[in-house]
């Protein structure tokens, strides 16, 4: 929803001639938006704004002014937001990269952009085997703990989203069009079911088609956002390889699932992991490998009493952390006799998948043990 600060970022946003950087440098200098805005001709001009830049400050007008009213009037909408740089609710890891955005527009909830998330991306037409396992490695990490953050695109994308859904956890998704327009357009039902249960970004205002150089833009925000990216199935030509190599840009991890050397939609990940991409085969060599940086993180959230997330240690008195379903499960193990899933699956009466996602959630959180497949609780 719109507040009163929105319309000098949006005006600063949209004048002619005024990059990102000058526009944050003009903030600094002037100490806010408003400021800036309220310079006169002179200080304006001493500060390295063009004439241009500086009138539209002033008397916003043509299709630039057109533009931000149309910006003002999404952020109508009750699920709509406008985050700016220097803003307390401004994703932490995202302003650290070397151009982050000067603004996010932003559908649903904002708070879960802080949150730790993992980028899982992919070719536009996937195998089947490469959907299903976008959907075991998206459910399995949406269910530990980690926010799936996704393009929206069709193929791997859709699929990562629609199984963090399903695993009934929030997914973000990041576009390369303005806030206003979903595509592709087949895409419109998912989008809507994101924003009411994650959220929807993008630095472009609305009206922005899906203009072909919007999307590296975009994939930099995706891993920009994430602690690491994982890419699933990519062709030799594929997009997300300019993600993957961004996330290494940025120092974010890059896992690759591998595929068969006969599938060229699995050439890409291949060729990443010949250039230092870690070979993933399950959710829990990611949750492993992030550990000592999500670790951090969810004992600061836990403490401040939001969601808590995989990787996590376990609060005090353990058991207490858990849930009804892990504790039922955690109580058909010894701490002496290992057991195997099939076992717990016929103790708990719960389904493998369901048991293997709490194993693996157990496990990191330290309630749990597993040797060559045998579980037992952890002293």
């Amino acid at each position: 929803m719109e507040h009163s600060d929105n319309r000098h970022w949006l005006a600063l946003y949209h004048a002619p001639g005024l990059s990102d950087a000058a526009t944050r440098a003009l903030v600094e200098r002037c100490g806010s938006a408003a400021a800036v805005c309220a310079a006169g001709a002179a200080e304006l001009h001493e500060a390295g704004v063009g004439a241009d830049a500086a009138r539209f400050l002033k008397t916003p007008g043509g299709e630039p002014g057109e533009r931000l009213a149309q910006d003002l009037r999404w952020l109508e909408r009750d699920d709509a937001s406008l985050i700016a740089w220097g803003d307390a609710r401004y994703p932490k890891r995202l302003s650290e990269i070397k151009d982050p955005p000067l603004l996010l527009f932003v559908m649903g909830d904002v708070a879960l952009l802080d949150e730790p998330q993992l980028a899982v991306i992919g070719t536009r037409r996937p195998t089947p085997g490469g959907l299903e396992n976008t959907r075991r490695f998206a459910e399995s990490l949406a269910r530990s703990g980690l926010i799936v953050v996704s393009g929206l695109a069709a193929g791997i994308d859709a699929a990562a989203h629609q199984a963090a859904l399903g695993a009934d956890a929030p997914t973000i998704a990041v576009i390369g069009t303005g806030p206003d327009i979903v595509y592709p357009a087949k895409h419109q039902d998912l989008a809507h079911r994101i924003v009411g249960h994650g959220a929807v970004v993008s630095e472009f205002s609305c009206g922005t088609p899906p203009h072909r150089a919007n999307f590296p833009r975009r994939n930099r925000l995706m891993s920009g956002m994430a602690y690491g990216v994982l890419v699933v199935e990519a062709s030799d030509r594929s997009g997300s390889l300019i993600t993957a190599r961004l996330a290494g840009e940025q120092g974010r991890e890059v896992f690759a699932v591998p595929g068969s050397i006969r599938n060229p939609a699995a050439s890409g990940c291949h060729r990443l992991i010949q250039q230092g991409a870690k070979l993933v085969t399950s959710a829990r060599d990611i949750l492993i490998e992030l550990k000592p940086q999500v670790a951090p993180v969810s004992e600061e959230t836990a403490a401040g009493g939001g969601r808590e997330h995989a990787a996590g240690k376990p609060p005090a008195g353990r058991e207490s952390g858990l849930d009804a379903e892990h504790r039922r499960l955690l109580d058909c193990m010894s701490h002496d006799e290992p057991v195997g899933v099939d076992a717990l699956v016929e103790r708990s009466g719960l389904t493998a998948a369901e048991v293997s996602s709490m194993l693996l959630i157990m496990e990191l959180e330290g309630y749990v043990s597993c040797d060559n497949h045998l579980y037992a609780r952890v002293k």
